[in-house]
C-alpha cells in the first residue's frame, strides 16, 4: 500500500516539477527580455536579436507548460527562438560594421536557417499522415535530426566566433557566448538521447525550460558589459576543418535519412535497398575523398565564397621563404627552387624558368616537374623580353590563345607556348626595372581564371625571386673575377719563364751556328732548336693574346676549306665528316677561328662514343655564314649551358680547366661573330659558330666609302 502511494506521489510530483520548470523558464526569459530592453548596452549589435530570442523563449516555455512539448504551437515557438539565436550569432559576426566580415559565415547561416525551416514541413507531413505509426515515428526522428544539425552548426559557428575575435574583445562576448553554447549544447544532447531512444527524454526534456530561462538570464548579464565592438577575423585552418566536419556530418545524416526512408517500403525490398545504398555510399566516399581534384575544387570554392582574400598571406610567405632557403647538398638549385616557390602559390604542378641571354633572347634555364614539354633553343624573342620589362605584367596564356591583347603581346608570344595546353601563366621577374627571368606556370589541377589577387601576389613574389637570382649572379661574377685575378698572376709567372726559355733557345741556336763542327749535326740541331723556338714563340703570343678580347688580321675565310682541314687533322683519332660543302666565305681571323673550332670538335669527340661521328655543317643565311659542330653524345643540361658552359674554371670533364669554351666564345666575339648552343641530355649538342659573310662586309664598306665621299 505504501509503495503504491509512493508511486502515485511520484507520478504527481514529476509532472508538477516539469510544469514548474517550464513556468520558471518563461518568467526568467521574460525578465531577461525586459532587462535587456531597459538596461542593455544600446551599442551592442546583438541587443535586438537577443530581446527577440528571450521573448520567443518566454512564449515557448509558456506554451510548453500549458499545451505540452509536442504541441505544434510549442514546436513553432521553439523554432522561432532558434531562428532568433541564429540571427544573434550572425549579428556578432558582423559586429565590425563591414559587409565583408559577414561573407565567411553567410552561407553557413543561410544553411542553418533553411534546415530549421524544415520543421514546419515535417509537421505538415506528420499532420497529413497522422494515422500511420511508422510515419509518426519517422516525423519524430526527422525533427530530432533537424534540431541536432542546427545545434552542431551553431556550436561550430560559436567556436569560430570566439576563436577569431581579438583577445581584448573576448570578454565582451563571454557571457553571451556561454549562454548560446549552453543552449545549443543542451539541445544537442537532448535530441541525441531522444533520437537514440525513439521517444522524448523525460526529466531531461522537462528541465529544458528551466535551463533556457537560466541561459536567458546570462544574456541579460552579458548585455550589461559595455565595450568596443567585436571584430571577427576568421581562421582559414579552423574554417576548413569546420567545413570538413559539416560535410562528414551531412554525409552521415544523409545516409541515415535515406536508409530510414527506404525502411518505409517494408519487407525484403527495404532491407535489400538499404544494403545496396550503404554499399554505394561507402564506395562513393572511398573514391571521392582521395581525389586531389575534388579536394582542390572544394578548397578553391570555399576560399572564394568564405574569405575576402583567396590567399592566406602569412602562410604563403612562410612557405615561400622555406622553399627558397632549402639549400645544401642533394637539393635542387636556386633556379629550380624559385620555380617551385612560385608554382606552390597557385598550386601549379610544374613550371619553367627562362632567362635572357646576351641578346635579350629567352633561353631555358631550369624546369620543375615538367620533363615532357619541348622548348626550342630560343624560347622567346628579344621583343617579348622588352615588352615584359617595360610593362611588368603577368601574361595569362589563355587570353593570348583567345586573341586578347593588352600591351601588344599577342604577336610576341612564341608558338610553342601557345601550343602547350598545360601552359597557364607567364610571370616576369624584374629587379630594378631589369628583366632577370620569366617563369612559366603550368595549369593548376583545378582550372580557374587568373584574377587581380593572383596578379598582385605573383608580381610581388616575382620581384623577390628576381632579387635572389640577381644576388646569386652578382656573387658568381665576384667569384669569377677573383679566379681571373689568380689566373692572371699565375700566367704572369708562366709568361716570364717562357720568355726566358725562348731567349736561352735563341742564344743556343746562335752559338751552335758558330761552334758546331759537324755540319750535319749542326743543321739538324738548328732545325730542331728553331722549331722549338717558333713553337714557344707562338705559345707566348697566344698566351699574351688570351683574355684581351682582340683579334687582329681579319680576312676572308672559306669555311668548307677550313672544315676539311680540321677533319683531316682529326683523321685517325675520330671520324669527323662534312654534311654540306657549299662554298661560304666569312670575315674573320683564320688562326683564331681554327683554334676555336678545334676546341669545339675536341669537346664533341670527348662527349661521343668512339663509333659515333662528329659532323661539320656549313650554311649561310641572310648576312651571316655558319659552321655547326654536331654530335650525338651525352648532351648538357639547360642549367649547365646557361650557367657553366661559358664560365671560366667550370668544366663538365674530370680534370678540365674550364677555359676552352670561354676562350672560343671570346675569340669568335672578337671577330664580330657569336656562338649559339642547342643541347639535350642523352641526345647530343650543336654548336653554331656564326660570322658575317665576306660579301656583306664588303658591301657595307663600299656603302660607307660612298657616304664619306658624298659628305666630302
Amino acid at each position: 500500500m505504501a509503495g503504491g502511494c509512493a508511486v502515485i506521489w511520484l507520478g504527481g510530483i514529476v509532472p508538477l516539477a516539469g510544469f514548474l520548470a517550464w513556468v520558471v523558464g518563461a518568467v526568467l526569459s521574460a525578465g531577461a527580455m525586459l532587462w535587456i530592453w531597459r538596461h542593455g548596452e544600446r551599442a551592442r549589435p546583438d541587443r535586438t536579436t537577443l530581446m527577440i530570442a528571450a521573448g520567443a523563449s518566454s512564449v515557448w516555455c509558456a506554451l510548453a507548460a500549458g499545451l505540452g512539448t509536442e504541441h505544434d504551437a510549442t514546436i513553432i515557438a521553439a523554432m522561432a527562438r532558434n531562428l532568433a539565436l541564429i540571427a544573434t550569432i550572425f549579428c556578432l559576426f558582423g559586429a565590425d560594421g563591414r559587409a565583408a566580415s559577414l561573407k565567411p559565415v553567410r552561407p553557413v547561416i543561410v544553411a542553418l536557417v533553411l534546415v530549421q525551416l524544415l520543421q514546419p514541413v515535417v509537421l505538415l507531413v506528420g499532420f497529413r499522415f497522422s494515422g500511420a505509426p511508422q510515419v509518426s515515428q519517422a516525423v519524430f526522428e526527422a525533427r530530432a535530426l533537424i534540431d541536432m544539425l542546427v545545434a552542431i552548426g551553431a556550436l561550430m559557428l560559436l567556436h569560430n566566433l570566439y576563436a577569431g575575435a581579438a583577445s581584448a574583445l573576448r570578454p565582451v562576448l563571454r557571457w553571451t557566448g556561454i549562454a548560446l553554447a549552453g543552449i545549443f549544447a543542451y539541445d544537442l544532447n537532448l535530441q541525441t538521447v531522444a533520437y537514440l531512444g525513439g521517444s522524448t527524454a523525460g526529466a531531461l526534456g522537462d528541465a529544458r525550460g528551466l535551463f533556457a530561462g537560466i541561459m536567458a538570464a546570462l544574456f541579460a548579464l552579458g548585455m550589461n558589459a559595455a565595450g568596443p565592438r567585436a571584430q571577427f577575423s576568421p581562421s582559414r585552418a579552423v574554417t576548413f576543418r569546420t567545413l570538413s566536419l559539416l560535410l562528414i556530418g551531412g554525409y552521415l545524416v544523409g545516409m541515415v535519412l535515406v536508409t530510414k526512408s527506404l525502411a518505409l517500403l517494408g519487407g525484403d525490398m527495404a532491407r535489400a535497398s538499404q544494403a545496396a545504398f550503404v554499399v554505394i555510399a561507402i564506395m562513393g566516399a572511398v573514391l571521392a575523398l582521395p581525389s586531389a581534384r575534388l579536394r582542390g575544387w572544394l578548397r578553391v570554392t570555399a576560399t572564394k565564397h568564405l574569405f575576402q582574400h583567396r590567399y592566406d598571406y602569412r602562410e604563403e610567405w612562410l612557405r615561400f621563404t622555406r622553399t627558397i632557403g632549402r639549400s645544401g647538398a642533394g637539393n635542387a638549385s636556386l633556379e629550380e627552387r624559385a620555380v617551385k616557390a612560385l608554382a606552390d602559390i597557385t598550386e601549379s604542378p610544374a613550371g619553367l624558368l627562362l632567362m635572357p641571354n646576351e641578346e635579350a633572347q629567352l633561353e631555358l634555364t631550369a624546369r620543375w616537374n615538367w620533363p615532357t614539354i619541348a622548348i626550342p633553343a630560343v624560347a622567346g624573342d628579344y621583343a617579348l623580353s622588352g615588352l615584359l620589362e617595360r610593362h611588368n605584367f603577368i601574361l595569362a596564356i589563355d587570353e593570348a590563345r583567345g586573341g586578347i591583347d593588352h600591351h601588344g603581346e599577342a604577336a610576341q608570344v612564341p608558338d610553342w607556348l601557345i601550343e602547350a595546353e598545360d601552359a597557364w601563366a607567364l610571370v616576369p621577374l624584374l629587379h630594378f626595372d631589369r628583366l632577370v627571368g620569366v617563369i612559366v606556370l603550368a595549369r593548376p589541377r583545378n582550372p580557374r581564371q587568373l584574377d587581380w589577387e593572383d596578379f598582385d601576389l605573383l608580381r610581388v613574389a616575382g620581384q623577390q625571386l628576381a632579387s635572389y637570382l640577381s644576388e646569386q649572379a652578382g656573387q658568381q661574377a665576384l667569384m669569377d673575377a677573383s679566379r681571373f685575378d689568380e689566373f692572371n698572376r699565375r700566367m704572369a709567372f708562366v709568361m716570364h719563364d717562357i720568355k726566358n726559355l725562348v731567349s736561352q733557345l735563341s742564344l743556343l741556336a746562335a752559338n751552335a751556328e758558330k761552334h758546331a763542327d759537324n755540319p750535319a749535326f749542326r743543321a739538324d740541331m738548328l732545325v730542331t732548336l728553331r722549331n722549338s723556338a717558333d713553337k714557344l714563340s707562338a705559345l707566348l703570343a697566344r698566351l699574351g693574346r688570351y683574355g684581351s678580347g682582340q683579334v687582329n688580321a681579319l680576312g676572308s675565310i672559306e669555311l668548307v676549306e677550313l672544315a676539311r682541314g680540321i677533319a683531316e687533322r682529326f683523321k685517325g683519332v675520330h671520324r669527323v665528316a662534312l654534311t654540306r660543302e657549299h662554298p661560304v666565305r666569312v670575315v674573320g681571323n683564320r688562326e683564331a677561328l681554327e683554334q676555336a673550332l678545334i676546341h669545339l670538335v675536341q669537346n664533341a669527340i670527348d662527349a661521343s662514343e668512339p663509333e659515333m661521328p662528329v659532323f661539320l655543317d656549313i650554311t649561310s643565311e641572310g648576312l651571316h655564314g655558319a659552321i655547326d659542330v654536331v654530335d650525338a653524345g651525352k648532351g648538357m643540361s639547360p642549367a649547365f649551358v646557361r650557367s657553366g658552359l661559358f664560365k671560366p674554371f667550370v668544366s663538365s670533364k674530370s680534370g678540365g680547366f674550364g677555359i676552352g669554351a670561354f676562350e672560343a666564345r671570346e675569340l669568335v666575339k672578337a671577330m664580330g661573330g657569336r656562338i649559339a648552343v642547342e643541347s639535350r641530355e642523352g641526345l647530343g649538342t650543336r654548336f653554331s659558330v656564326v660570322l658575317p659573310l665576306a660579301d656583306a662586309v664588303q658591301l657595307l664598306l663600299a656603302q660607307d666609302s660612298e657616304n664619306e665621299r658624298g659628305v666630302a
